[in-house]
């Protein structure tokens, strides 16, 4: 499975970017699809899962602020980050689990300027 990440780059304080992940194998087969972010110096942290059951969870510095979503017809998970700060700079990696496997795209940078 391949994942394909785009959509970062670089936003003021306050501003929106809507990161995409495109899948090679239908996400509807997924057990979990999720976003994860990491900063220099810092773990990989999960931001945004996504279950088949159409259950999510968001890390709590998140909340109210980010929203993840896919279009299974287009095989694409989304990340809308809204009302940005500089603590969410980071490289942005997309994640999906299908029977038990993990696979990883290629990471996104995002950059919020102060």
């Amino acid at each position: 499975v391949q994942l394909q990440a785009s959509g970062g780059g670089l936003v003021q304080t306050g501003g929106s970017l809507r990161l995409s992940c495109a899948a090679s194998r239908g996400i509807f087969s997924a057990n979990f699809m999720g976003w994860y972010r990491q900063s220099p110096g810092k773990e990989r942290e999960p931001v945004a899962m996504l279950s088949n059951m159409g259950s999510i969870n968001y890390v709590d510095s998140v909340k109210g602020r980010f929203s993840i979503s896919r279009d299974n017809a287009k095989n694409t998970l989304y990340l809308q980050m809204n009302t940005l700060k500089p603590e969410d700079t980071a490289v942005y990696f997309c994640n999906a689990m299908y029977d038990g496997y993990s696979y990883w795209g290629q990471g996104t940078q995002v950059t919020v300027s102060s």
